[in-house]
């Protein structure tokens, strides 16, 4: 494989997910290929729901989840239980081989407190790779729920996409691709860029044409191509778009955009 022994990282976000959706299909056939895979996965939606469901107001600051004590115990619940099982039952439905586990596994993903006005909300400060390592050389896919742990043993809810880009920038990966329900990086005529590079990145911010959940991807892409990775951000909703971003051979086109 043109990747070799550095893996691919994927972030999978759950508004990509549904019945005729590919990724694990696609994550199981990686696999069969020999590409070693990490996932790491968000979930607001759901989280969103079982914050309803418990009385919990759903609040942002600067795109970010307002995340008290309560709202904590709910995020960690749905991230790292609901989904992340859900997402290793359907990789193995799939017929690969995956094990589920959090940022705090083995010290995995370590953080510290962001603001106090976000509450339990965190920024990466490292990320050991060791327990990713040792999954992957077992012929495991570890599928990551984005909660840090602080010095003191506490737990933090970090932005999933951040969480990719650092994982992929510590393992020095060979790609990252985050899987959206865009088709891309969009230009200012909302039409997909094949590619944007980090001057393109900041001109494009200035003008307010990447915005809101858009900003940390390219920030988390930016963040891994400074690494060595090619980053990509495809549209997730189209079938098997995962193996055309890391087989871009396979469909002979290239797949959404390439960041860095």
């Amino acid at each position: 494989m043109s990747t070799g022994t550095r893996p691919v990282v994927v972030k999978v976000g759950g508004s990509t997910l549904g019945e005729a959706d590919t990724t694990a299909a696609d994550l199981a056939a990686l696999q069969r290929e020999g590409v070693p895979v990490v996932v790491v996965h968000g979930g607001g939606k759901v989280i969103n729901r079982w914050l309803d469901l418990h009385g919990i107001e759903s609040r942002f600051v600067r795109g970010l989840r307002v995340t008290d004590q309560a709202a904590l115990d709910v995020v960690v619940a749905v991230l790292a239980g609901l989904v992340n099982t859900a997402l290793v039952a359907e990789i193995a439905a799939a017929g690969g081989r995956a094990a589920g586990l959090a940022g705090p596994d083995g010290g995995t993903v370590l953080a510290e407190q962001m603001d106090p006005e976000l509450g339990r909300v965190g920024r990466v400060t490292a990320v050991r790779t060791e327990l990713l390592e040792a999954l992957l050389a077992a012929g495991v896919m570890p599928v990551l729920a984005p909660i840090g742990l602080d010095a003191d043993g506490g737990l933090l809810n970090i932005n999933a996409d951040t969480v990719a880009g650092e994982v992929a920038r510590a393992l020095a990966a060979a790609s990252l691709v985050f899987l959206t329900d865009v088709p891309g990086v969009l230009d200012g005529d909302r039409a997909p860029l094949p590619r944007v590079t980090r001057e393109e990145v900041a001109r494009l911010s200035a003008a307010g044409v990447i915005a809101g959940g858009m900003m940390p991807k390219v920030e988390a892409c930016l963040r891994a191509a400074e690494a060595g990775a090619t980053a990509r951000i495809v549209d997730g909703r189209q079938a098997h778009a995962l193996l055309d971003a890391v087989l871009p051979g396979r469909a002979g086109r290239p797949a959404g955009t390439v960041v860095g």
